[in-house]
């Protein structure tokens, strides 16, 4: 069976450092860090006490796609699905009285779901009493697939529609899903990506708790510093990512603007560790030379690696260790970069805004730089272009992203300029 190819026709993101795709790569262009003090609730108790928040974020200036009667009924989470879904569809300009409806369908990813509405229900139950009172929509705003519900119900979309949870490998797996059933002949188009709103108490705290964060309290800007000796963690970060996929031909008969192939994609698991990589990248290594694989290409044909760099003592070394046997001596042509450098960690939405960095670097020909770069890691080859500091100029035919999550999760994708 010949596998259909699969385009990208739609884009839409809402992060720390950009509520819409030109404000996101403008600041990832100019290496803008997202990071400050929390504003969400008040972390003077906690280990750290900044993130990466979305700016200024009030969700009643969206009531154009979420009206005012349900903003309370939808977790911020599902809220950034919408929003950043909606920019994606309408940028992908879908005709839909000429479109298949139960041929285009949803697949999300959310590592946590709606963790701050359960959050706050169970502190409100703690307050109650005796008996126990929830909001009738405590179920549908937890449930991590309703953001896929929510984005079907507004567009009408009748085809598969589910959510992925892969912990921060979540919008990647999804998106790989959506490649997948349109490859098979099982959809047209999907609206794929991730969305998290996890800055709240209860995952910062579990996440104190296991010394995955970044305490740099006196410096936030600078927190996340992936690949530099002084690097003590991740900076969570929220958000959403969303992409348009669509049969190539399906595209070309409607006259859509396509920014670039999906033509590769691969899911490998550490068997290792929950939380920790595998040392020698073993995972990593493997999901790479499978989406090379499965795109046909071989390491000469990749231009840039948006890799999952979140600054954590073990797992920058670990991916480029596995990059270097991947890659070869071919490494030393790539840029690479941690976008998570400026966004933070946006934990299962993190895939999806990464995909789309991935994307418009071959669309503007130009590689987001990692900033916070100081001090090289000693154990870090000084050889590698890390993109340090600066976006860089040159030729990128095609853009590879790795997502790794708690687990043993590894997904990566491959995009290609047409």
């Amino acid at each position: 069976m010949e596998l259909k190819r699969v385009v990208v026709t739609g884009l839409g993101a809402i992060t720390p450092i950009g509520k819409n795709v030109s404000e996101y790569w403008e600041g990832l262009k100019n290496g803008v860090s997202g990071a400050g003090p929390i504003t969400r609730f008040n972390p003077a108790n906690f280990k750290t006490k900044f993130a990466c928040e979305v700016k200024n974020f009030n969700v009643l200036d969206y009531t154009d796609i979420i009206p005012k009667k349900e903003a309370n009924r939808l977790d911020i989470f599902a809220q950034f699905a919408l929003i950043a879904a909606d920019q994606a569809f309408k940028d992908a300009a879908i005709d839909m009285t000429k479109i298949d409806k139960d041929k285009a369908g949803v697949i999300w990813g959310s590592g946590i779901g709606g963790i701050a509405s359960l959050t706050q229900e169970i502190k409100e139950y703690i307050k109650g009493g005796e008996i126990p009172k929830f909001s009738p929509f405590f179920i549908p705003k937890i449930i991590s697939d309703i953001a896929a519900g929510h984005i079907s119900m507004k567009y009408d979309l009748r085809g598969p529609n589910f959510v992925t949870v892969a912990a921060c490998a979540s919008s990647t797996n999804a998106i790989i899903d959506a490649l997948n059933y349109i490859r098979l002949g099982k959809a047209n188009i999907f609206i794929t990506g991730g969305s998290e709103g996890s800055v709240e108490e209860a995952s910062l705290a579990g996440f104190n708790a296991i010394k995955a964060l970044s305490t740099r309290n006196d410096d936030p800007q600078t927190a996340s510093r992936p690949f530099d000796k002084d690097r003590d963690g991740f900076v969570m970060g929220e958000g959403a990512g969303a992409l348009v996929l669509e049969e190539y031909e399906h595209a070309i008969r409607r006259g859509a603007k396509i920014y670039c192939e999906v033509a590769g994609a691969g899911l490998t698991a550490d068997a290792h560790h929950l939380t920790a990589p595998h040392p020698e990248g073993r995972g990593a290594m493997k999901v790479m030379q499978f989406t090379l694989e499965d795109a046909n290409m071989t390491p000469e044909d990749i231009d840039y690696i948006n890799v999952h760099g979140t600054a954590t003592p073990l797992g920058d070394v670990a991916e480029l260790i596995a990059i270097k046997k991947v890659f070869g001596e071919n490494v030393y042509n790539l840029n690479i970069s941690s976008t998570k450098s400026m966004t933070g960690h946006l934990l299962g939405g993190a895939g999806a805004i990464e995909a789309l960095a991935s994307i418009l670097a071959i669309v503007h020909q130009v590689v987001p730089p990692t900033i916070n770069q100081f001090n090289l890691d000693p154990e870090i080859d000084a050889k590698l272009n890390l993109t340090s500091n600066k976006a860089q100029e040159r030729v990128i035919r095609a853009s590879l992203s790795n997502t790794f999550g708690f687990g043993g999760h590894n997904a990566s994708l491959i995009f290609k300029k047409l």
